[in-house]
């Protein structure tokens, strides 16, 4: 039986890697910074978190990698240089040094002077070293989807008009992942070798479209009418990344907005002149099976999260600012009733609204979504109960009062719910 170990097999293209080889007869180890829901799925697990120092140190990858080969389907789009150079370099060429051949999962269009691109092409650099496969896959594809692919569904199925990236020109041929991994798969059992002038191997699929008729064609198969599109200046385009980089809203970044300007087309045919697999082209995937409940869903809602989200910090906004600045004299007369000092209430308000701009600031970040979600059910669930202990007539005043607390519970779930994505 034929072993392998697949780092990132939490992401998108490693998924599919690890259960189209696990399907193929292969011994899969599937790796992962957290590998419980993999485990869950059946796979022999190990967890490693490529930022960590330890995965740096050949001897962390000795037992996971004796006897197997390495798919490393790993990698960053935005992230510090420490984070790219370790997950990126670092880990990576302590994995191969235990390896017995392998393939690296990189990119196209990493010719640009972007972070991304630099230590993509640094991996690239170290996968040589190391003789292993390198495979630029493009516009990468599946019955599911995330991150790039999330956003061109979200993107054909808003209501009235499709934005794209400038006039909507440019040029891709899309890869199924499943024809991805059967490549992958063809590349351990038969290494091909270094490609010419690169070393690396493009691979995308025979059908070429353009990103315009791209998002045409998507929102045709969500059963969605035609819109009018939306042409977007690259100007505009890159505020939007730049919007999406500081308010961490992957995949709206500059990189991804530079990626799809340039177009997303490789030179498949040396590779598959080596290879028995033939990739399908995205005319025969794309509509093989009807667009269910769960696709238009998870379209119409993948914009949605973000507006949830930034919904939510203006309100912890206003919330916080009202805390610290609202004059006692307008709260104090709600508390005399309690018995309670004076200057216990004043400090509750200013500590209250210093915690609501806390949470605030974070989701702006988006940091560590769960537990920040957890964090405001909390509060605003501790807030209810203490207005009804302080006010109870709160809950009956004309325009809501207390009653808009139910509404935000449901809100906060909902966006706790569409952040969890794996």
């Amino acid at each position: 039986m034929n072993r392998v170990l697949v780092l990132g097999a939490d992401g998108f293209i490693g998924r599919h890697i690890a259960f189209h080889l696990r399907a193929g007869g292969w011994d899969v180890l599937a790796s992962a910074r957290r590998s419980t829901r993999l485990a869950r799925m059946g796979f022999a697990t190990v967890t490693a978190d490529l930022a960590d120092p330890a995965t740096h140190d050949p001897a962390f990858w000795e037992e996971p990698l004796r006897n197997r080969l390495v798919v490393n389907a790993a990698g960053l789009l935005t992230a510090s240089d420490m984070r790219f150079e370790a997950v990126h370099v670092r880990a990576p060429r302590a994995a191969y040094a235990q390896a017995a051949g392998g393939v690296l999962i990189s990119a196209v269009g990493i010719e640009a002077d972007t972070p991304f691109a630099r230590w993509r092409r640094d991996g690239e650099q170290v996968a040589a070293e190391a003789n292993i496969t390198i495979l630029r896959p493009g516009l990468v594809m599946a019955d599911t989807s995330y991150g790039g692919t999330s956003l061109l569904r979200g993107l054909a199925a808003l209501p009235l008009v499709t934005p794209m990236v400038g006039d909507g020109g440019q040029v891709f041929n899309p890869i199924h992942a499943e024809d991805l991994a059967a490549v992958v798969a063809e590349c351990l059992l038969a290494p091909p070798g270094k490609a010419p002038e690169t070393g690396a191997w493009e691979i995308g699929g025979p059908t070429r479209i353009t990103q315009a008729d791209l998002l045409k064609d998507l929102r045709g198969w969500l059963g969605l009418q035609p819109a009018r599109p939306l042409p977007l200046s690259p100007v505009l385009a890159n505020a939007g990344g730049a919007i999406g980089d500081a308010l961490n809203m992957p995949p709206i970044s500059r990189t991804a907005v530079a990626q799809i300007t340039h177009g997303i087309e490789t030179d498949e045919a040396p590779l598959l002149s080596r290879l028995r697999a033939r990739p399908r082209g995205v005319d025969q995937f794309l509509t093989h099976r009807p667009a269910g409940t769960q696709d238009l869903w998870h379209a119409r809602l993948f914009l949605l999260r973000p507006l949830i989200r930034l919904t939510l910090a203006v309100l912890w906004i206003a919330s916080g600012l009202i805390g610290l600045l609202l004059p006692a004299s307008q709260f104090l007369p709600l508390t005399t009733h309690t018995g309670l000092p004076d200057g216990l209430w004043i400090v509750l308000a200013r500590g209250g609204g210093v915690l609501d701009l806390m949470i605030a600031a974070a989701l702006l970040r988006n940091w560590r979504p769960r537990a920040l979600a957890a964090a405001q059910a909390a509060l605003v669930a501790a807030y209810s109960l203490a207005f009804t202990v302080i006010a109870p007539a709160l809950w009956l005043l004309p325009l809501g009062g207390l009653l808009k607390n139910l509404p935000i519970l449901a809100l906060i779930a909902t966006w706790a719910v569409l952040e969890d994505e794996r």
